[in-house]
Parts: structure tokens; sequence; C-alpha cells
């Protein structure tokens, strides 16, 4: 693949100079992918978590119809009544794949999926069962997969549609401690990067979202570990408000993290072993233990 790379790289650069020469030709009209919510059917996946939640109510504040999914039908149900209109629930478990199968047969037609479900997968790679990180590769990165393959041909068909991939900073840097967890987040990454080229013309969008550190609520809240100081943070509401208007205005990524946290990650994307060095530096080590510590239960 890095030969095809260079050789994308070289065509480009060959068909700039030609461009050159010759009279521009402006590009195709791009296909309108901007989102209208309301009446639109939205199905969320993770929604029993912090971040779920709080998209659920982001949606419904459109007017979307939704259909919410996680594990537990105990959070389930009294988030669907708390909602304006309501929801259909459905209790699932993405790391069994017939699960996923049922779920893309019951949700009907869809035309917003948002990916949002994700396990904790922090640690020393040999801290994992084999069992737990198939768990972790099957419900972070395989169910979104599998879910977008099943959904966007009828989006198409219907005249559009929208996918979401809920992705980390962890998808464009991967600090110690969370190779398998930034793994999967890298890999939403260029599956989101890949899916939206593929799918434009054909009216559906694909935005890839990346949360930084969250406050409230969440897998980093929900571990315990304390940031060192001057390291901001977001909130649900805030990565919920985030991700709708991702679909409205069809963005392709957007970071939801301080502005400081977004020019680490550039940095860290740009001079990855002096980014480390810095991290560490800063008690970035500490911050992954515990993070994983307090998430080993929830593998």
């Amino acid at each position: 693949m890095g030969g095809f790379g260079a050789a994308g790289a070289c065509a480009l650069s060959g068909a700039a100079r030609a461009a050159g020469r010759r009279r521009a030709v402006p590009p195709p009209d791009r296909v309108p992918l901007a989102m209208e919510l309301s009446g639109k059917t939205v199905l969320i996946t993770g929604a029993t978590g912090g971040i779920g939640q709080a998209l659920a109510r982001a949606f419904a504040a459109r007017g979307a119809q939704l259909v919410l999914t996680g594990r537990r039908i105990d959070v389930l149900e009294p988030l669907a009544e708390s909602l304006p209109g309501g929801a259909r629930t459905l209790a699932v478990d993405l790391a069994a794949s017939d699960e996923v199968d049922r779920l893309i047969a019951d949700a009907g037609d869809v035309d917003v999926l948002v990916a949002n479900a994700g396990l904790p997968a922090s640690g020393q790679i040999d801290s994992f069962s084999v069992e737990e990180i198939d768990r972790a590769l099957d419900v972070n990165l395989r169910s979104p997969i599998v879910l977008a393959r099943a959904l966007a041909p009828a989006m198409a068909a219907r005249g559009g549609g929208h996918i979401v991939l809920m992705s980390s900073l962890n998808g464009k840097a991967a600090p110690a401690g969370t190779a398998l967890y930034s793994a999967t987040k890298f890999g939403l990454r260029g599956f989101g990067m890949a899916l939206r080229a593929d799918w434009r013309e054909r009216g559906v969008g694909v935005s890839t979202i990346f949360p930084g550190f969250i406050r409230e609520a969440g897998m980093f809240h929900d571990a315990g570990a304390k940031l060192p100081p001057g390291v901001g943070t977001r909130t649900p509401v805030e990565v919920a408000e985030a991700t709708v208007r991702a679909v409205e205005h069809d963005k392709g990524e957007v970071d939801v993290a301080p502005l400081a946290l977004r020019g680490g990650t550039l940095f860290s994307q740009v001079l990855p072993d002096v980014a480390a060095s810095v991290t560490r530096r800063l008690g970035g080590g500490k911050v992954a233990s515990d993070v994983a510590a307090g998430q080993r239960d929830k593998r």
C-alpha cells in the first residue's frame, strides 16, 4: 500500500503540472449531502453510555426518529421514555456477529447511522486475553464496518443518508498504553476517510468524530484518572452537538477537544518520538496506567 500511495502522489504531481499548461477546468458539481434531520430515522449504537445518551437527546431535539441500541435494556428504556417523541430500543451485544445481523434486520430503514459503541481497551497488550482482544476489535471496529456495509446501499437507494464513526484523538496519535484501543480508532479513521470518498457521489455522507478527554461521563471519566495540570476536557453534550453539526453540514472529520490538545495531537503526528518523550516527562505514563486500571473490569 505504500507503493500505491507514492504512485498516487506522483500521478497528482503530474496532473498538477499538466493543469498548469492548459486552462483550468472546474470540478464536477458536488453531490449535496447536507441533511435536515427532522423526521429522519437515526440509529445510535452504544446509547447507554454518557456520550450515547447525549447523542440521543441531541438528535431527538432536531426532530429525528431514534432507534437506540446497547446491552442494557434497563438503561435504554428509561432513556427512550425521556425523549420527545420516544424511541425504539433494541438490546444488542455488538461483540456477537449474529447480534449485529439481528440489529441490521430489526432496525428497518435507517437514514443516519451513528456508530458510537465502543469498549475501553487501554493497557499493555500482554495484559489482554485473546478473547478480550477479539471483543475490542469486534465492538470498536468490526461492527461499524459491518453496519456501514449493510446500511449504506439502502441509504443511497432512498436518495441519501449519513454514517458517523465515533473515533477518538487516539485515532490520530497513539500514546503509550493505548496500543489496542488506538489500533481500533486508527482503523475507524482510515475506514471513514475511504468510505467518504467511495459513497460521496451516491449521496451518502461519512463523518468521523475525534473526542479528546471527556469529563462528566464516558470511558475516561469512569476510569477516575487525573490529568496533568493544563490538559483540558470536553463534555458529552459538546460531542453530541458536534456530531449533529457534522451530519447536518456533511463534515468529514471533527475534533472535539481544546485547542491545546488538538495542537498536541498534530504535533504527535508530525514528530511522534519527540511528542512521546514530552508526554512521558509530563506524566502521561501514569495517566495511561491509571486509565487502564480503572477500565480493567469493562473490557
